[in-house]
């Protein structure tokens, strides 16, 4: 999580307000109206339920204040405002202990449809809802404490759980239509589309196949993996993750379904 960034977080005054120039309202503006009209039919309902209950503003970047009052009412969870980018350490620490990483930035307009850092927008918009459910609460504050007590080594495979949950998650019941539960997914236009194409592969959840799982950060997802409830992420928090952690680290990686990234000069 630590790289360069072009990006500054606006920092909170004494009172924890954080100004937001007009020109960055706007961004959040044409943000949120671009995906109210993808999102319903596409987003599963947990994630609907906890928009609805949100109550963010569509004109405005709301402040954390604002959705820290609705999250800690449902689940116990707060935001933490942060830099751009911040440690895998403090990243494990902060879920750990209930509170939820937001960077207090927002992408510019040449970045509209694609940012790789998280900006305010994939944080609140994205992930916030869902962490007023139990379930989804639940597996995120146990995912800290692993990261937390896990080395170097072994976060790497972390990642990718939390990658193909967290950020590019599908839900999918049986008899039921694909529903999106990814906020990763759930940010951005164009991948909330993709992913209920007919382009990519969708395979049931597994842990250790997650965990062998190579991703890219900059191309749309070429695989993702489908829970049958959002309730099953407190059954995978149950599950001894560090021991599939380590069956993975022996068995090695899947081949990557993507090109490798084309190195720079």
């Amino acid at each position: 999580m630590s790289k360069n960034t072009e990006y500054a977080a606006r920092l909170p005054d004494e009172e924890g307000f954080i100004f937001y120039p007009d020109d960055e309202h706007d961004t959040w503006q044409q943000l949120y109206a671009r995906q109210e009209g993808n999102l319903p039919g596409r987003a599963c309902q947990q994630y609907m339920d906890g928009l609805q209950a949100l109550g963010l503003p569509t004109d405005r970047i709301p402040q954390l204040k604002e959705v820290d009052k609705v999250l800690l009412d449902a689940t116990g969870w707060k935001t933490a405002p942060v830099p751009a980018l911040i440690s895998f350490g403090k990243f494990f620490e902060l879920l750990a202990s209930r509170q939820f990483p937001v960077a207090t930035f927002i992408r510019s307009k040449k970045e509209f449809d694609y940012l790789q850092e998280p900006d305010i927008f994939h944080e609140i918009f994205g992930h916030c809802p869902l962490l007023t459910n139990p379930a989804f609460g639940h597996f995120s504050e146990v995912y800290g404490k692993l990261g937390l007590a896990a080395s170097k080594e072994e976060r790497v495979f972390l990642a990718r759980l939390y990658w193909f949950t967290v950020e590019f998650g599908l839900v999918q019941a049986k008899g039921e239509p694909l529903r999106i539960y990814g906020g990763g997914i759930l940010s951005s236009p164009g991948e909330t589309l993709y992913a209920m194409g007919d382009e990519p592969i969708r395979k049931p959840f597994e842990l250790l196949d997650v965990l062998r799982t190579p991703y890219r950060i900059d191309i749309m997802q070429p695989i993702y993996y489908v829970i049958d409830k959002i309730d099953f992420l407190d059954e995978i928090a149950s599950m001894d993750i560090m021991a599939a952690v380590k069956e993975a680290q022996r068995l090695g990686l899947h081949e990557p379904m993507f090109e490798p990234k084309a190195k720079a000069g």
